[in-house]
């Protein structure tokens, strides 16, 4: 654990020692609070509530977290670092852990800076706070599933710009599986149990109860079991690329 919590601290203290973090975080607080108060219609739909907020979250993390989890481990391969960092007394685990943590604790700041938005609501009017903060919650998780997702395919290559096309693409894939366009069309041939499964894999699906709420205990063991995988497949990808 000592040594998970020493590259998680590396890790962290990198992404703010150069300006592209502050940017990246600039940039996600702009998008949200544009998606929120003028896409989403907050100033005129005459609720306190932040659903519109919460609704472009999976939407808005397809772009951001490709782009925090493509130099993972992308970068270090290309570098060199790599050999370097598998030959101190850690295990590709507590490497990759580590590494996911960290990268997972920056989104969780960028995402907590977001709080005046909260306090706009409760100033305004009188939200279910409970509901508010199980979506905060849900979008966390979500996060981190997109991390496991990035974290495993910048693994797999050295150019981070591939790292970025590839984890965004398999990202849009598990986001729009719950869309009814996408439902819909597998309705037209294929069994109801292969449109449930293709429908239960979507992350739209899950986040959205979450957003209703109710942190049901399948919506907490779907983005465990898929962070678990990829983290899993990090480590073996990882293992398969040494020397490489």
């Amino acid at each position: 654990m000592r040594n998970v919590m020493t590259i998680f601290k590396r890790e962290l203290m990198s992404y703010f020692s150069t300006p592209v973090a502050y940017v990246f975080i600039v940039i996600f607080l702009a998008l949200m609070g544009a998606l929120a108060f003028y896409v989403g219609g907050f100033f005129t739909s005459g609720q306190a509530t932040l659903l519109t907020f919460f609704f472009y979250h999976p939407w808005l993390y397809l772009l951001l977290i490709p782009a925090i989890s493509m130099r993972l481990w992308a970068e270090e391969r290309k570098t060199g670092t790599i050999e370097l960092l598998m030959t101190l007394p850690v295990s590709t685990t507590q490497a990759v852990l580590g590494k996911f943590l960290a990268a997972w604790a920056f989104s969780g700041i960028a995402l907590a800076l977001t709080f005046p938005m909260w306090i706009s609501v409760n100033v305004l009017g009188d939200p279910d706070n409970g509901v508010i903060a199980a979506s905060y919650i849900g979008s966390f998780v979500m996060a981190g599933a997109f991390l496991a997702i990035g974290s495993c395919i910048s693994a797999l290559t050295k150019n981070q710009v591939i790292a970025f096309i590839v984890a965004a693409a398999v990202c849009f894939l598990f986001t729009m599986s719950g869309l009814e366009l996408v439902l819909n069309f597998f309705r037209l041939w294929a069994p109801d149990v292969l449109v449930d499964t293709i429908a239960s894999m979507s992350f739209l699906s899950h986040f959205r109860a979450i957003t209703q709420g109710v942190i049901d205990f399948r919506d907490v063991v779907y983005f465990a079991s898929l962070i678990t995988f990829f983290l899993f497949a990090n480590v073996v990808a990882i293992d398969a690329k040494k020397g490489t």
